[in-house]
């Protein structure tokens, strides 16, 4: 039934066209690229890796309750967009961030002290995952939810490598910039030793390898995995500059 759904959706879609005057019939013609159904996954994939950075960490850590409830919301709203065939695509992707939301509101609301439990507590929708891929449903959320999982335990791996375990363990127990700016500088110090820079590099070119080898799949679900994937690259970046200025 869902299959014959997305297939319904599918066949009555059409392309995404910008009808203005252009000065250059290249200029519309990298907007129908852009517009493309495939590359507003990729874009949409992009922006839910960010949104926990920006709106549910500091919500997490002052409501976490309200968080997780929030995850029972974007499972409604999940369900109620792939009732329909027009919207059945964001509502598939929907349901992999909410498995992903679920995860940060466990974690970050009562678990962040531990980062043992870090991985474990992000793989909590692998099965779900797994499973529904078995049955080839929901493949754009799930292949979403892999990669941002796969992005995660690479940022993870770093941490371990470069030993900055320690400072993890200290940042998420202060209250005040002011207290966390010596623990960031000296996490800075760490990375920027040569066994730091050069696992940086490394696992920078598997992320990049792996996202832009996805594309390649041409496939909406393809684009929604490697839009999570190159977009850990960016949330580590702003981690990084944040570092860096402190």
């Amino acid at each position: 039934m869902v299959n014959n759904t997305l297939s319904s959706y599918v066949a009555s879609t059409t392309t995404i066209q910008r009808t203005q005057p252009t000065k250059s019939a290249n200029v519309g013609l990298l907007w129908k690229v852009a517009l493309q159904p495939a590359w507003l996954v990729f874009a949409a994939a992009v922006f839910l890796v960010s949104v926990p950075v920006f709106i549910e960490a500091p919500l997490v850590r002052s409501l976490p309750w309200l968080s997780l409830a929030l995850t029972a919301g974007w499972i409604w709203l999940s369900f109620k967009l792939m009732s329909h065939s027009s919207t059945y695509v964001w509502g598939d992707l929907l349901l992999g961030f909410s498995w992903s939301w679920l995860a940060g509101s466990i974690y970050w609301g009562w678990l962040r002290w531990e980062p043992l439990w870090h991985l474990p507590v992000e793989c909590i929708g692998l099965p779900f995952a797994l499973w529904c891929l078995s049955r080839n449903w929901g493949k754009i959320g799930n292949w979403f939810y892999l990669g941002s999982l796969f992005g995660t335990v690479l940022t993870d791996v770093y941490f371990y490598l470069v030993d900055l375990i320690p400072y993890w363990r200290q940042i998420v127990r202060v209250e005040s910039t002011l207290e966390a700016t010596p623990i960031l500088q000296s996490a800075l110090t760490q990375v920027q030793t040569p066994w730091g820079q050069a696992w940086a590099l490394t696992l920078a070119i598997v992320l990049l390898t792996v996202g832009l080898l996805s594309l390649s799949g041409k496939q909406r679900h393809w684009y929604a995995f490697s839009g999570a994937v190159l977009s850990t690259i960016l949330v580590d970046c702003l981690f990084l500059l944040a570092a860096v200025f402190a």
